[in-house]
């Protein structure tokens, strides 16, 4: 097997100011899990049972762990936590694209902005697909960016909402290439959220080549 058909290596962690136990509560609890992990779309709560409850086993007091030999890991004390998602594999190309890590590191951000900021109410999310460049994104979605990765950025709308953008492409790099962008909203009511939605649709539709917006009664693009 070649390093290209070996799966890439990946180890990323994120330190909470949060006792371990409340963060271990938030990635085995399907219901808490639903508050942070992915993004809406009509399938979501049977691919947080499938990962989290059917197919992960515990391997250790604080850690879960797949067939692959992938593992999510918690460790820390009453005040302070660290969260590890590590896969062994091919080193080779550490800056290759991969799918699993850097959906890791969108969902980690997620899960802190949980924790830290504590937002009232059901999470229910807008997510954007298509491609574009990093420029117009970041043009289009305001607020200040924070670079949390190469191919990762973190900001807070106009609106209060989190919004993790993910990017095939390296933010240094000036070509287009497919764009991942999820805005979690907490405590909208039904008309709240449309008028959220709209707005981010006509923003992005017109951006975007293949444009596509995913809410949680639509199926994953």
């Amino acid at each position: 097997m070649t390093d290209r058909e070996t799966p890439k290596s990946y180890h990323v962690e994120m330190s909470l100011p949060v006792g371990r136990d409340e963060v271990w509560d938030a990635v085995t609890q399907p219901g808490v899990l639903r508050q942070w992990f992915g993004w809406d779309y009509d399938e979501l709560d049977a691919e947080i049972q499938h990962i989290f409850v059917n197919e992960a086993t515990l391997r250790a007091p604080e850690r879960m762990g797949w067939a692959d030999g992938s593992y999510l890991e918690v460790i820390g004390d009453d005040d302070n936590t660290l969260v590890r998602a590590v896969r062994e594999g091919s080193s080779a190309e550490p800056e290759r694209y991969d799918a699993v890590e850097e959906g890791w590191r969108a969902f980690l951000q997620q899960l802190r902005y949980l924790l830290i900021e504590r937002p009232k109410g059901a999470r229910r999310t807008i997510y954007l697909t298509g491609a574009s460049t990093w420029r117009q994104v970041l043009a289009t979605a305001g607020g200040q960016p924070a670079n949390q990765g190469s191919r990762l950025t973190t900001l807070t709308d106009a609106d209060g909402h989190l919004v993790v953008i993910s990017g095939r492409e390296p933010r240094t790099s000036r070509g287009a290439g497919r764009m991942e962008i999820t805005i979690s909203t907490y405590g909208l009511d039904d008309a709240a959220f449309e008028l959220t939605r709209k707005r981010w649709a006509e923003r992005w539709t017109p951006l975007a080549r293949n444009a596509q917006v995913t809410t949680a009664d639509t199926p994953a693009p």
